[in-house]
């Protein structure tokens, strides 16, 4: 048997996502049964100071020898990394993932991938020049239970889908908790519910109504929207999105996806699951019920179509997380891709994530929702 491929990560930002993947990532993979993978943090950057890089190191239990550097343009000059994080703000995005393709680095950008669709494409086009490979980390696909789904609607077990329900949404005093100038809310940083919340529904929708179909018969869906912004900042708290695909797995029909997000109500209004699933997954065979939370789900059922003269058949599957958040199974993905030589995840392509931020474009043209241009500029290096 072969050694395990070794992956030198770099870490572009010290906030808790980042400190949630880099701790993912020393977590011996054989606990999840990977052996042909292996990752290593060689460098973290904090754009505040190398002090706060040293503590993140040394908070997420990486190697003595890993290398921390007081801004992200030392980071990205380090030859011991191979593929950089990037893990700031949406708003962020676009300029810290160039500077990292620019110097040569392989790239996992956090979600939402960019600001907007123009964004991504110019992300996409220096990758494909520069040979290097890049992909948006929405952990989400890469999960067992997510793959396992994907497959059955593959295999055609619920039959044709006609619909998805997808929800993602907090229950919180947003006035309270996030004021107006917290990342969820403040526009100068991309905030609201979309970019931040509302992505993970429409993966769900994307990756059962859209992935599932042969690369040549996707097509793009149409989108009708509806968006209440937070008064104190203009930034949506609130989106709901009716996406027709016209072409899915198993004919030729159309299909409708519903992507629901909110900050004021949750999904789980009590914590323990009482309204079970967040997503909905509607063939004329069977359904799947996926309980939340959407980004990280662990437990979904299958309820076969039947009358009430019949017995109940439902199927309860169970996929728990080891150790660790399950942030390591995108960072497997990328490893794989990057030691076969592949540019794009198969999971999550670029123009699957393209079509993607196309579609929250979409979303926002139709609700006047818009950033201020310094963070939805295609111009690169801009200071922010």
């Amino acid at each position: 048997m072969s050694s395990p491929e070794p992956i030198r990560w770099g870490i572009l930002a010290t906030g808790w996502i980042a400190q949630t993947f880099a701790k993912d990532l020393v977590i011996d993979p054989h606990t999840r049964g990977v052996k042909d993978v292996k990752h290593t943090v060689t460098a973290a950057a904090s754009s505040s100071s190398v002090e706060r890089a040293q503590q993140f190191l040394s908070e997420c239990k990486c190697p003595a020898e890993a290398k921390a550097y007081g801004s992200y343009e030392e980071l990205v000059q380090d030859p011991n990394v191979d593929i950089i994080y990037v893990a700031t703000p949406h708003s962020h995005h676009y300029q810290n993932a160039m500077l990292c393709l620019k110097a040569g680095k392989h790239v996992l950008c956090e979600k939402s991938f960019t600001v907007n669709a123009a964004q991504a494409k110019k992300l996409v086009e220096v990758a494909r020049e520069k040979k290097l490979f890049l992909m948006e980390a929405l952990w989400t696909r890469y999960f067992p239970l997510s793959i396992e789904i994907r497959g059955l609607i593959e295999r055609g077990e619920i039959g044709p889908i006609h619909r998805v329900i997808a929800d993602l949404s907090f229950g919180e005093d947003v006035e309270k908790k996030w004021g107006t100038t917290d990342r969820m809310v403040n526009m100068d940083l991309a905030g609201g519910a979309l970019l931040d919340l509302g992505i993970y529904p429409l993966t769900w929708l994307f990756q059962c109504l859209y992935h599932t179909v042969p690369p040549e018969r996707r097509r793009a869906p149409s989108v009708v929207s509806s968006i209440v912004k937070y008064e104190k900042t203009g930034a949506d708290e609130m989106t709901s999105m009716i996406l027709t695909f016209p072409s899915v797995y198993g004919g030729s029909h159309a299909a409708h996806g519903i992507a629901l997000t909110n900050f004021r109500v949750a999904t789980d209004i009590d914590g323990h699951n009482s309204t079970r699933p967040a997503i909905r997954i509607q063939g004329t065979k069977a359904e799947i019920q996926v309980d939340g939370p959407a980004y990280s789900p662990t437990r979904y059922r299958v309820i076969p179509a039947g009358t009430k003269d019949e017995p109940s058949r439902v199927k309860e599957v169970s996929h728990e997380i080891p150790p660790g958040w399950g942030m390591f199974w995108e960072a497997d993905e990328a490893a794989r891709c990057i030691r076969d030589g592949n540019l794009e995840s198969a999971s999550l392509g670029w123009d699957e994530i393209l079509v993607i931020m196309e579609t929250m474009d979409e979303v926002r043209k139709q609700n006047g929702l818009v950033y201020p241009d310094k963070i939805e500029t295609t111009d690169y290096p801009v200071k922010l």
